[in-house]
């Protein structure tokens, strides 16, 4: 039984949300990876994305308090949206503190979280088209909580590493708030992968 019709218009509004989200997190870690003047475009065209973002979350708000029969629980809804819209959101807070501290080129570690922001995007996207077509995305959502773990990983032994080196205080403190910045991105993304299980449980 299809408990999320394919015709359903906040359905649309999801796969519209992820797939802003996954360009985006492309946007970031090209402009990670390419450093000036790719990041400071990429900034740019990410902020125009969050834009979007928030006028789709606003539609679907609207939507919901307007519709008196949804295919989801009004709250799952809600949550999932608003989830969604938090990843954005770090996403955009994330590269304008890179391009605010003037932290570019960054170091590997910072390039390689930005890949794991990448990776749990695509996961997402393949997550909501799984739930589309009413197919099973547990895998999906488990790999985000990987790619989060490894992220967890990777911004300890990053932010150790940056307080046993010699470089400029200012700098570390700088690097420090943008691994946290890409760290609280990916938990985001596990939170939204958290959310859809629940819905999963819940419909099944």
């Amino acid at each position: 039984m299809r408990f999320l019709p394919r015709e359903e218009k906040f359905f649309h509004y999801f796969l519209d949300q992820v797939r802003i989200i996954s360009e985006a997190s492309q946007l970031l870690l090209d402009g990670a990876t390419t450093g000036k003047p790719t990041l400071a475009d990429a900034a740019l065209e990410i902020a125009k994305l969050e834009k979007r973002g928030d006028e789709l979350i606003h539609e679907v708000f609207r939507r919901l308090n307007q519709t008196f029969i949804t295919p989801l629980d009004p709250e799952d809804i809600h949550t999932l949206s608003s989830h969604l819209d938090d990843v954005l959101d770090g996403i955009e807070e994330t590269v304008h503190r890179i391009v605010a501290y003037r932290a570019e080129p960054l170091p590997p570690d910072a390039v390689e979280l930005c890949q794991i922001i990448r990776s749990c995007t695509r996961a997402l996207v393949s997550a909501f088209e799984a739930l589309n077509k009413n197919e099973p995305l547990l895998d999906f959502c488990l790999e985000i909580g990987r790619l989060e773990d490894e992220a967890d990983r990777l911004v300890r032994s990053s932010v150790s590493d940056l307080f046993n080196s010699k470089a400029d205080p200012i700098y570390i403190l700088k690097l420090k708030e943008i691994y946290e910045s890409l760290e609280e991105t990916t938990d985001r993304c596990e939170d939204v992968a958290d959310a859809l299980q629940n819905v999963v449980v819940k419909n099944s």
